[in-house]
């Protein structure tokens, strides 16, 4: 299932078809559809199209190329349309450069009394930016320490900016332009954004993909752009799809909760739920809120959590898989003895496995577990997540002595498997630091994950 975010179905060329192009999406497996108005008509006509189509919601909202006439009158017919039960976003608002069609200083003004809107409404905002990138990224920061949620549509910034705006709990979503030859630097960025902080969209009828290029462009080509967006994180087209829905069901509403799931597919790698529970608590850990991964639901009790033989059963054939990871939104060793049993079975059958771990096994267990990862477990990645230990603790809100328990436990582990370590590509961390740090100090790999 996809859900395109951002689809002009209101516009003239779509007049003579419209019924055919939004079942022709629903055929394409598009369940949903966002459709942002520009200007008051055209947000009722929004309004008008979800009343009429189960599978299309509305945004309403002033696009700045409508702000030269602004008055702040039309708040107030905004939030009369913003009542209906099928709006869920204030959109499309934002900044325009490019063209001279409205004046900065209208720009702005309408920007802030919409943000505004959104946030007496409890809604997020649907926000276009084109060569207006710093006066964004202002706006971003004036609202960061308030409810406001966006989605930061036909993503226009920076690595550094998508990193910024993830960390306030934005998205960011990319039309059909990333097809394009041209197009390396968006590509850029969408290979170090988590696809956790990623929607689709279309911009229809604007920005078709390739090899539609130059004609009018529909939701039913949300296919394509998932599908690049696949292959430049190394995941599969419905990781994606399963992915940016869960997402967009996080800042719309739109769609449902998934099920709660044991064992779980991303890429070519099976990935095994152990436990919620964790001795730590890491600011960038969602484990006591959702605890979605990839549109797959973690979230479980204690008096939850299976034997091994139910994640065996699962498994089936470990051969499957590119590799068998203990990964979920808790601390694998604390249920260390299950994991062996699981991994000792992925081992026995051909399988490759891999641990994902805080590093703080031996002191959860009250003993060097260290000697037991060998011939079970073929790599353990440990979140360094800091080389300093006032940091780690805050980040992960420990006591600071577990730093150097982490540290030693990574250096008792290199003894007996491959060790990766790992930071979270987070603006305050020295991930150069850390990396020579790794290399250096420790002697094993290195690696950063993207924060989502």
């Amino acid at each position: 299932m996809f859900i395109d975010t951002h689809t002009h179905l209101f516009f003239k060329n779509f007049d003579e078809d419209r019924a055919d192009v939004i079942q022709n999406a629903i055929d394409s497996g598009i369940k949903f559809m966002i459709v942002p108005g520009t200007d008051i008509a055209t947000s009722k006509q929004a309004v008008e199209l979800a009343e009429k189509y189960t599978s299309v919601y509305a945004a309403v909202g002033v696009h700045p190329h409508d702000t030269k006439d602004w008055n702040d009158n039309l708040i107030d017919e905004l939030r009369e349309l913003a009542k209906h039960e099928k709006v869920v976003a204030i959109g499309e608002i934002g900044l325009d450069y490019f063209y001279d069609f409205s004046p900065k200083d209208n720009q702005h003004q309408a920007f802030d009394k919409q943000i505004k809107l959104a946030l007496e409404l409890n809604l997020p905002v649907i926000i276009h930016n084109r060569d207006s990138n710093e006066d964004i990224m202002e706006f971003a920061r004036k609202y960061k320490n308030t409810p406001l949620k966006a989605q930061y549509h036909c993503f226009a910034g920076s690595v550094e900016n998508a990193r910024e705006l993830v960390e306030m709990g934005h998205f960011i979503s990319f039309t059909g332009n990333i097809t394009f030859k041209k197009a390396n630097s968006i590509r850029e960025v969408i290979s170090k954004v988590s696809i956790e902080n990623i929607l689709l969209e279309t911009d229809s009828p604007f920005l078709t993909p390739e090899p539609y290029r130059g004609k009018r462009n529909e939701p039913k080509n949300i296919p394509i752009i998932a599908q690049v967006i696949a292959e430049t994180q190394h995941l599969r087209v419905e990781d994606v799809a399963r992915t940016t829905s869960w997402n967009a069901y996080k800042l719309f509403g739109i769609g449902e909760k998934m099920k709660l799931s044991f064992t779980y597919q991303i890429g070519e790698s099976l990935y095994i739920n152990v436990t919620n529970r964790c001795n730590s608590d890491c600011i960038f850990c969602d484990r006591k809120g959702d605890a979605v991964i990839n549109g797959y639901s973690l979230k479980m009790t204690k008096a939850q959590e299976p034997e091994a033989e139910t994640y065996i059963s699962e498994i089936g054939d470990p051969k499957k898989y590119k590799e068998i990871v203990f990964c979920g939104y808790g601390e694998p060793t604390i249920r260390w003895d299950v994991v062996k049993q699981i991994a000792k079975y992925v081992k026995v059958n051909g399988g490759k496995t891999r641990m994902n771990s805080d590093g703080h096994g031996n002191f959860i267990n009250k003993r060097d577990i260290t000697p037991e990862l060998k011939g079970v477990i073929d790599t353990i990645s440990i979140s360094l997540n800091s080389t300093d230990k006032t940091q780690y603790a805050k980040l992960m809100r420990v006591d600071e002595s577990l730093h150097a328990e982490m540290i030693d436990f990574a250096k008792k582990a290199k003894e007996f498997t491959n060790v990766v370590m790992s930071i979270v590509g987070l603006s305050s961390v020295d991930t150069e630091n850390a990396k020579q740090f790794v290399k250096n100090e420790i002697g094993v790999s290195f690696r950063e994950r993207e924060y989502f």
